[in-house]
């Protein structure tokens, strides 16, 4: 078998993130339905402008943690300036306050067989390295958290972008060889796209619930394998079908 070099996402690829963010979200939206309840403003038109303020952060600032909490209090402010409905301090600093606890869920859950399918590539030979978008106090807190440096070691690369120039500057500065680096990751826009961009084999792993940023179509052409898998378990049986070959 013929070692490869595997790079992994974190969020939604090996432990649960999403999960978060929507039961923030539903709680945002419980507080600004009953705020503007004369108004009619819906629970999915609240998630829908959110969505906006929010993606135009992440091309501003990528995984910036402050991106989150903004983007709720631009929703507030939105809603207020379009109702005529005063705006306050307070609610200003509870919606903050509320988009912070994000990152604060005392317990983060792994995907399943998450340990199973890194335990096993490991066991095979190959070199696991985590590629991760966010910041890094947030995103090292998490792999220790759930013990994954036993897999990774210091093989991170934490970025506040995770775009097709990062990675192509990753691959150079690392010289791995292309014809036996993969891509895995549930994010068809930062994690599968550059990897096809950047001439690496890839595999997308859809999540368990994804968010709607992630989501783009494909129009690039792979130069090597490129998979779709429906779980994490099927991972090391791809690897090991086209290492041997």
């Amino acid at each position: 078998m013929i070692k490869q070099t595997i790079l992994f996402d974190l969020d939604d690829t090996l432990i649960h993130c999403n999960k978060y963010f929507d039961e923030v979200l539903d709680q945002f939206a419980d507080l600004m339905t009953t705020w503007f309840g004369g108004y009619r403003l819906t629970a999915d038109e609240v998630k829908r402008k959110q969505y906006e303020f929010d993606a135009v952060g992440v091309h501003k600032l990528g995984f910036a943690a402050k991106h989150f909490p903004q983007s709720l209090v631009e929703t507030y402010e939105h809603y207020s300036a379009m109702t005529g409905r005063d705006t306050s301090k307070e609610e200003r600093k509870q919606l903050t306050d509320l988009g912070k606890s994000v990152y604060e869920f005392p317990n983060i859950e792994p995907y399943p067989n998450m340990t199973e399918t890194l335990g096993s590539l490991r066991d095979q030979g190959h070199e696991l390295f985590l590629y991760t978008g966010g910041e890094r106090k947030i995103q090292i807190g998490k792999v220790k958290r759930m013990g994954l440096d036993d897999y990774f070691g210091d093989r991170l690369f934490i970025s506040s972008h995770k775009t097709t120039d990062v990675l192509e500057s990753i691959l150079t500065k690392q010289k791995f060889n292309r014809d036996k680096t993969w891509m895995i990751g549930n994010s068809i826009r930062t994690d599968v796209v550059p990897a096809l961009e950047t001439g690496i084999n890839a595999i997308h792993i859809p999540a368990i619930t994804e968010w709607q940023y992630n989501v783009v179509d494909i129009e690039v052409k792979p130069k090597r394998a490129f998979l779709q898998l429906k779980k994490l378990l099927d991972v090391p049986p791809a690897i090991s079908r086209f290492s041997l070959a």
